[in-house]
């Protein structure tokens, strides 16, 4: 899987599972490619999510509600995510 196809299906679980009015994916890997560990398979991603929805929900518990959306992602082609929402 290559990162725009990742982009793609985690854009559309997203919308599909709550209310957002914009989401924007940038690709972080190419800061992380030194780190110890770092696998060429799994991408570092910023995912910026502007929702009404949870933006009524504590930090917690939207981090949450997005990891569960994206769960098989996160196990097999993420290695790191920063979660942004606005």
């Amino acid at each position: 899987m290559d990162i725009n196809q990742l982009s793609e299906i985690v854009k559309k679980k997203i919308k599909k599972g709550i209310e957002v009015q914009k989401i924007i994916i940038e690709d972080k890997t190419y800061l992380h490619i030194n780190h110890a560990g770092h696998d060429k398979k799994k991408f570092h991603i910023k995912i910026s999510i502007e929702s009404n929805y949870l933006n009524k929900i504590d930090r917690i518990k939207r981090s949450k509600i997005v990891y569960n959306l994206i769960s098989n992602e996160l196990k097999n082609y993420i290695h790191s995510i920063q979660l942004d929402i606005i």
